[in-house]
């Protein structure tokens, strides 16, 4: 029987499956959509696509880094709950992910889930098994890496929290120190001309409204909106912000005193953005490091 174009968006809709998946069950069942659902159903294709609208914010960071401190990549894996987290399963799927990163050295997300473990099947074909046997969702969410001429410090708080800093100059014990400030600080970006001109236009905007809302002259105006602006920039700018370990000291001053320079900064922390819990381990390292 031919297998019509239509014929597989019925069974993408009856089962939330992809569209390989559900060709090729039509053509094993010679068409016959029932018996494709019910193959896929058995092989857990079909159970693992329909929990992609379930949300899995738990989860793990794993690094790692070469040995002469050049490349580091980063990795975040999430499943919906933290018993699975703590399974060997799981654990098992992480370490799997990283040696393929390790291995391909992908540049990015999309590179890593079609690229090819040791058991020959993709990254994202091993997450579907992995999704059909725990019968839970689990997702490689992101996948970043650091790649240059300077060593790069990474920082691991526990498996939530995940930093790679890339430093000129300085030492090991500034790149950790900057590690962890940037854990317990979530910096968005190095300097202030690293912020996108819209994300700036839209700030001043709303600094804006909200500073004629006081009724003052526009001189005066301007000048609150400079102020919020400035203050705004220290707060999401890596250099503006209070170095964690000497608040009155911004970590601007820090590397200036250092003769170093923050090149590039990646940080994750699992399930931002999705977080289901009120749990907050960026506090939990701000207490680390002034402790």
């Amino acid at each position: 029987m031919a297998i019509t174009a239509a014929l597989v968006k019925e069974l993408r809709e009856r089962t939330g499956a992809g569209m390989m998946e559900c060709k090729k069950a039509l053509v094993e069942t010679d068409g016959d959509i029932d018996s494709a659902i019910e193959a896929m159903r058995k092989s857990g294709l079909a159970k693992a696509d329909k929990k992609s609208g379930r949300v899995a914010a738990e989860g793990i960071i794993s690094i790692h880094v070469s040995d002469d401190k050049k490349l580091a990549l980063m990795v975040e894996i999430n499943s919906e709950t933290d018993f699975v987290v703590k399974g060997d399963d799981f654990k098992g799927f992480v370490t799997t992910v990283m040696n393929c990163a390790v291995q391909e050295n992908p540049d990015d997300i999309e590179g890593l889930l079609s690229a090819k473990t040791d058991s020959g099947d993709t990254v994202q074909e091993t997450c579907k098994a992995l999704v059909a046997r725990i019968g839970e969702k689990v997702q490689v969410r992101r996948f970043a890496r650091i790649a240059g001429e300077n060593e790069v410090t990474t920082y691991l708080h526990g498996s939530r929290i995940g930093v790679l800093v890339e430093l000129k100059g300085g030492d090991k014990s500034l790149g950790k120190d900057l590690a962890m400030h940037i854990a317990a600080s979530r910096p968005v970006c190095v300097k202030a001309e690293d912020v996108p001109a819209g994300v700036l236009d839209k700030e001043k905007e709303i600094f804006s409204a909200q500073a004629r809302e006081s009724g003052k002259p526009d001189n005066i105006i301007e000048k609150m909106v400079e102020g919020r602006l400035r203050k705004y920039l220290s707060e999401i700018t890596l250099l503006g912000q209070p170095f964690v370990k000497a608040p009155d000291m911004t970590i601007e001053k820090l590397l200036t005193g250092k003769g170093a320079e923050v090149i590039s900064f990646i940080r994750m922390e699992v399930g931002e953005g999705i977080e289901k819990k009120t749990e907050n381990f960026a506090d939990e390292v701000m207490a680390q490091v002034k402790g």
